[in-house]
């Protein structure tokens, strides 16, 4: 058995069960090949727009509606559009618009859940960006929405769709590289100490609906790094998505890159995940008003015998082959690095017989990039729309991938090293069992 066919089931045999049991009442709307599927677009800041970018060239699709809580970036996305969509602030108009097919949620990360268990439950498919969830709690009943409602749920971990991290993949589970008994993945720079400053609480521009935008998570006041936009300049944002440096709504870099990298990882190893995990780390070179770490090193010992570290600083930007971020597999044939502009490998050296002479385990490979993978992704979502089938990022799959990241996160802020039971997808230490969920605020409460 597969270790991604085992770890099915364990919290997904109760969702599993009740998706046998659902009516097939929103399988009728199933698209011919020459249908249009109709989108919205939740959430238009620079991802979303980017997601808009892609979609707008499948042919298959026609966008028709655009939301967002802040008007400069609706503005932004309704220009791009060609003011042909209808623009809304408030996402319930999109759900309970029935001609709507699709929905594309690229959203701060603590939107992700509520937005894309209602769509599924509205009848909709949906494009969620990654991470999915802030929580495993979270990100579980994503997955038994999508199971339960029949419907087509893709991640945005576009670099699944890209061909040279394909190959790589393929490369991988063809045990070209031997045995691998670690990997390691990072993400660093040297950027300011002051990084992104620190503005004082203050009230939300009158252009954007503050509380709409916290939703879910707890009402807290405005401040711009929360936020995260130039007021002055919102087709930018001022540092990276700041939102994603509070624990309120994101998990740092952790769940930010780290998700894409070990998301690579785990489906060179047939979707493992890990059984241990431990991590260290701190805020202690930024000196802004940032809540996740600026040092973090993370390690996971996988069931099958294998280690992965994924490493992110701030204050250095040296690594090996002068790359900000990366992966790299060590095996007992050779090593491959991987990242968004190709992947090589440098084959081990085998000492012949003769004094000082070695051989190559294996041919050097390498493959540079031909696309990032967002347009080829996005065609897999359109193509699985009209067949039905699982996308190549399924959300079970970026589930898994998310709680990976996840769990590096709950290792650090509770200083314990976590044992992971795989198949009930749960720790085994039962009192760290509040670090798995979260409470959403009224009236937001997330129900499958």
């Amino acid at each position: 058995m597969q270790p991604n066919e085992k770890n099915r089931r364990g919290f997904m045999k109760e969702a599993t069960g009740a998706a046998a049991l659902a009516t097939t009442v929103f399988t009728s709307n199933l698209k011919g090949a020459n249908d249009k599927i109709s989108v919205a677009f939740v959430g238009l800041g620079q991802m979303g727009r980017s997601n808009l970018h892609f979609a707008m060239q499948q042919p298959e699709v026609e966008v028709v509606a655009l939301c967002d809580v802040y008007q400069p970036c609706l503005d932004l996305a309704m220009k791009q559009a060609n003011n042909k969509p209808k623009a809304t602030k408030d996402f319930r108009t999109i759900l309970n618009d029935k001609s709507i097919d699709a929905v594309c949620v690229a959203t701060p990360d603590h939107w992700h859940p509520y937005l894309t268990v209602e769509a599924c439950k509205a009848g909709k498919d949906v494009y969620v960006e990654k991470p999915i969830s802030v929580t495993v709690a979270e990100g579980q009943k994503m997955v038994a929405a999508a199971r339960k409602y029949n419907r087509v749920v893709q991640a945005g971990t576009m670099q699944r769709s890209a061909e040279h991290f394909q190959k790589a993949i393929e490369i991988l589970k063809s045990g070209q590289l031997g045995k691998i008994e670690s990997v390691h993945t990072w993400n660093i720079g040297h950027v300011n100490p002051d990084g992104m400053g620190n503005p004082p609480d203050s009230d939300p521009p009158a252009n954007l609906d503050w509380n709409l935008w916290l939703g879910p998570a707890p009402n807290r006041p405005y401040n711009l790094n929360r936020f995260g936009y130039d007021i002055e300049h919102p087709e930018r944002p001022r540092w990276f998505s700041n939102f994603r440096w509070f624990w309120d709504y994101a998990g740092g870099m952790m769940t930010d890159w780290g998700v894409h990298l070990l998301d690579i990882v785990q489906a060179g190893f047939n979707e493992e995940q890990p059984k241990y995990i431990s991590a260290f780390g701190g805020k202690w070179y930024l000196q802004d008003n940032r809540e996740t770490p600026d040092a973090l090193r993370v390690t996971y010992e996988y069931p099958s015998g294998w280690i992965a570290t994924y490493e992110n600083r701030n204050n250095n930007g040296q690594s090996m082959f002068k790359k900000e971020y990366g992966i790299l597999l060590y095996g007992t044939n050779g090593t491959m690095f991987i990242d968004r502009s190709e992947y090589f490998v440098t084959p081990e050296l085998r000492r012949d017989l003769e004094p000082g002479s070695f051989v190559p385990m294996m041919p050097e490979l390498q493959m540079k990039a031909v696309s990032s993978g967002n347009f080829n992704h996005w065609k897999n979502f359109v193509s699985c729309i009209k067949s039905r089938e699982k996308p190549v990022s399924d959300i079970e799959i970026c589930y898994k991938s998310t709680t990976t990241c996840l769990l590096g996160n709950v290792a650090l802020r509770s200083g314990a090293r976590l044992e992971f039971d795989v198949e009930k997808q749960t720790l085994t230490d039962s009192s760290l069992g509040k670090w798995l969920t979260n409470e959403h605020r009224d009236p937001w409460t997330l129900s499958v």
